[in-house]
């Protein structure tokens, strides 16, 4: 095989290449582009990586089925007021959050929680966990309550009547989540004094610990 030789019009030099060798067909190996090969083993820019879903176990890792295989609860839980609070230390403020929480299960069962923290989340929980431990039966009528009543705590007066069916619960804010806690879907509501969420939330409660069934009320004349 001739040595070819290539002339440079611009200068006049002549430039001599070295003879090239034939290379086997078998002795060519196809390297993977670069990024290619991510989950099949391959390199890229990170280097190799395993199998798809490898590294789920490993210490520190989180495995999202963990969230999918966790039982959610029935509980209905409503977040009536968040409350910041603000301290002025040397340094600046420090804050402080209250959390009113309604918690109720659709079927009769309601408690109210109060949580303290300084974070949000931390105050939700408290609030939450308290009103589980406080949840108390209810005595009601099919979806409204059995006859009208009235409760009040604190500064608060709310006033309760029964619905017919389709009539929907007329309310708003706190004795609102605490009447769809406990699973009634046609009420009438007033609150006649104090706006304070913790007011009226407690005086709703009051005024449903004081129902009774007909049937409840001919047993207690009746001995």
């Amino acid at each position: 095989m001739s040595d070819p030789t290539i002339s440079s019009e611009n200068s006049g030099d002549i430039i001599r290449e070295a003879p090239v060798k034939p290379v086997a067909a078998s002795a060519i190996v196809e390297m993977p582009a670069q990024g290619a090969g991510y989950g099949q083993g391959g390199f890229g820019n990170r280097g190799p990586r395993g199998p798809r879903g490898a590294g789920r176990g490993r210490p520190g890792g989180r495995d999202r089925r963990d969230d999918r295989d966790e039982p959610k609860s029935d509980m209905i839980e409503k977040v009536v007021h968040i409350n910041r609070c603000s301290k002025v230390v040397k340094g600046g403020r420090r804050f402080s959050f209250a959390a009113l929480v309604v918690v109720g299960d659709g079927k009769g069962n309601v408690g109210v929680g109060y949580g303290k923290a300084k974070e949000v989340p931390d105050c939700i929980r408290k609030g939450t966990e308290q009103a589980r431990k406080s949840m108390v039966a209810i005595q009601l009528r099919g979806d409204t309550i059995p006859h009208p009543i009235t409760g009040m705590h604190d500064g608060g007066l709310v006033m309760l009547r029964p619905a017919s069916a389709g009539t929907g619960i007329i309310a708003g804010g706190g004795v609102r989540a605490v009447l769809e806690a406990v699973g009634l879907k046609n009420v009438l509501s007033k609150s006649l004094k104090s706006n304070n969420p913790s007011a009226v939330v407690f005086a709703t409660l009051d005024a449903l610990c004081q129902l009774r069934r007909q049937e409840t009320i001919k047993a207690l004349r009746q001995a």
